[in-house]
């Protein structure tokens, strides 16, 4: 459509198909979103609260990052910070 110069014809029409053809795309990030909550979200811990659920998500939503991340560098960052833990 573009290469023929039809989009300036029928710009509509091209900004439906635009939109047709990224739909695929915006909704497999909800749906892999729903999934992953599915997997979380059981009867064990249905009372979760809504922070701790967000922060469980994008743990395994993007865990390739976390991967990556090594053990050593999460210990170092949390000794670094001002939290106190009580024994």
């Amino acid at each position: 459509m573009v290469e023929t110069n039809k989009h300036q014809i029928y710009p509509k029409i091209y900004v439906l198909l635009k939109l047709a053809l990224t739909l695929p795309v915006a909704t497999s990030t909800a749906e892999r979103a729903f999934s992953a909550m599915k997997l979380i979200k059981n009867d064990l811990r249905n009372k979760m609260g809504d922070d701790f659920m967000d922060n469980c998500l994008v743990s395994y939503i993007e865990k390739d990052v976390f991967d990556s991340i090594s053990n050593d560098r999460i210990l170092e960052n949390f000794r670094g910070s001002s939290c106190v833990l009580v024994d």
